[in-house]
């Protein structure tokens, strides 16, 4: 692997600053990516799969209860590095990202849902965002029932040319995973301190 592939050397967005509305009445005080299995937050089960291929630097975007992720992660002694990023207000995606900016010195870096798990080759990925020289690589999961999810349309080489609504009767398809692989040079694009999600218009400028 190439030195501007090496996994140690590249940032890992993790958003973990959703309001978890759904699940208020069981986490309580917690955010939802920090909900027990087997006796371990989710978040440090994923950050834990990320890490088994050599990722080691985690930007944690944080918001809602977020102090309880800080409190966990920011002296855990691992040998992975965590930085915390706190919005003061929800930014949505995009918006947490921007915000965590300062933090990220990698030229390219991951980025994912910190309350969902895709289990993906990661360093096969980013070799693939390489190879189509992208600024943003989105991965996709093949669904039987996209509906609830809404779809994906790719055109030639792979490229995304279409995010579709979601859909009131069932169909299969490509559905966004909610991991990502980002050109820091993309951040120009996220207006700051502003709430701006990871949708169509972000991807399809």
């Amino acid at each position: 692997m190439s030195d501007t592939l090496k996994a140690n050397a590249i940032d890992v967005v993790i958003l973990c600053g959703g309001l978890g509305t759904r699940l208020q009445s069981v986490l309580k005080d917690k955010p939802k990516p920090m909900e027990n299995f087997s006796d371990r937050p989710f978040l440090e089960l994923l950050i834990d799969y990320v890490g088994s291929f050599g990722f080691q630097r985690f930007i944690l975007c944080t918001g809602h209860k977020g102090e309880s992720i800080q409190d966990y992660f920011e002296n855990k002694n691992d040998g992975k590095s965590y930085n915390i990023s706190q919005e003061p207000s929800p930014l949505g995606t995009a918006g947490a990202i921007k915000y965590a900016e300062p933090l990220i010195d990698s030229n390219i870096f991951l980025a994912m849902n910190g309350d969902s798990f895709c289990e993906i080759d990661l360093i096969s990925f980013m070799l693939f965002h390489y190879s189509k020289e992208a600024l943003i690589s989105v991965a996709l999961a093949s669904m039987e029932d996209a509906s609830d999810y809404g779809g994906v349309t790719m055109g030639e080489n792979d490229k995304i040319i279409n995010f579709d609504e979601k859909k009131d009767t069932p169909s299969s398809g490509w559905v966004n995973a909610g991991v990502y692989i980002f050109d820091k040079s993309i951040l120009n694009r996220i207006p700051p301190d502003k709430r701006y999600h990871l949708n169509k218009s972000a991807f399809l400028q």
